[in-house]
């Protein structure tokens, strides 16, 4: 188990910071107390394993900030392991960002104008910024790439938790409004025009022996798993948890069927978890 301290600037990117450790799988909590740190590691032991990381937001308006030299040395004397990231932005951007957002910065005031603001929380900061395992300027960022950075710098869960989603679907009831990538397979041959099959699925062993007799069959559906598994990887590098590949025919019953049929089995080799719909199918 992991601990993870995402401290830093006003504006400089935090709570894309905790976002980005959310979905790699973190429990997160924003601007906790860190008088509470030391209780909080306590507190959390009996679901602890359900998470594989901590992750702790600390800005400069935490209540008992002063003392978080000391609840350092507490945490390493009870052996936890936890990594400080330290987000930080020249003064320039930082400005640039409370004016184009309109926000206040959390230390300016009446009498302390955000200039100012910005130097307190530097000075107030300081000895988080002195201990952090990893400083990161995001001044050249934007939120897509500070996301990509802390996936890439920060090593929290090492399983794939991504979900591949495989649907048939008949396009005269609509295509579904949830699909990423949506492929049309009413150009190959039809059982429904066999008397024998019509009553049948693309499940069923009858069927299945149909379709293995047409070559332009097996040739689509290798093209299908071959772009997939080229862009699939694609989706997995912009961090998308969630994937849907609808397969859809005249009907929903005997084409389309098939190809998710197809689609799963190959997949499921590949994700950790790939769930299998037939629209217009029974459940």
């Amino acid at each position: 188990m992991k601990w993870i301290i995402i401290t830093g600037l006003s504006g400089a990117g935090k709570t894309v910071a905790l976002r980005a450790l959310e979905d790699m799988g973190a429990y997160c909590i924003d601007n906790l107390p860190v008088g509470l740190l030391p209780d909080m590691v306590q507190q959390i032991q009996p679901v602890i394993n359900l998470y594989c990381a901590i992750g702790v937001g600390i800005d400069a308006r935490n209540i008992g900030l002063q003392n978080i030299s000391h609840l350092l040395a507490q945490l390493k004397k009870q052996a936890i392991c936890y990594k400080i990231i330290y987000l930080t932005a020249d003064d320039t951007t930082l400005t640039q960002r409370f004016s184009e957002t309109r926000r206040k910065h959390p230390l300016s005031n009446q009498q302390r104008a955000l200039s100012e603001a910005i130097q307190q929380e530097k000075h107030l900061l300081q000895p988080l910024a002195t201990q952090a395992d990893l400083h990161i300027d995001t001044s050249k960022l934007n939120l897509y790439d500070l996301r990509q950075l802390i996936h890439a710098r920060v090593s929290v869960c090492q399983a794939d938790n991504r979900t591949l989603v495989i649907q048939s679907f008949g396009f005269k009831y609509g295509v579904p409004a949830d699909a990423d990538f949506v492929f049309d397979v009413r150009c190959l041959p039809n059982p429904h025009w066999q008397a024998q099959l019509r009553p049948l699925t693309g499940k069923d062993l009858p069927v299945i022996a149909f379709f293995q007799q047409h070559a332009q069959v097996a040739d689509m559906l290798q093209s299908l798993i071959n772009f997939l598994q080229q862009w699939l990887l694609q989706f997995k590098h912009d961090n998308r948890h969630y994937l849907t590949v609808a397969v859809g025919c005249t009907g929903g019953h005997h084409r389309s069927v098939y190809f998710a049929e197809q689609l799963f089995a190959h997949f499921e080799y590949f994700y950790p978890q790939v769930l299998l719909r037939h629209r217009q199918l029974p459940h």
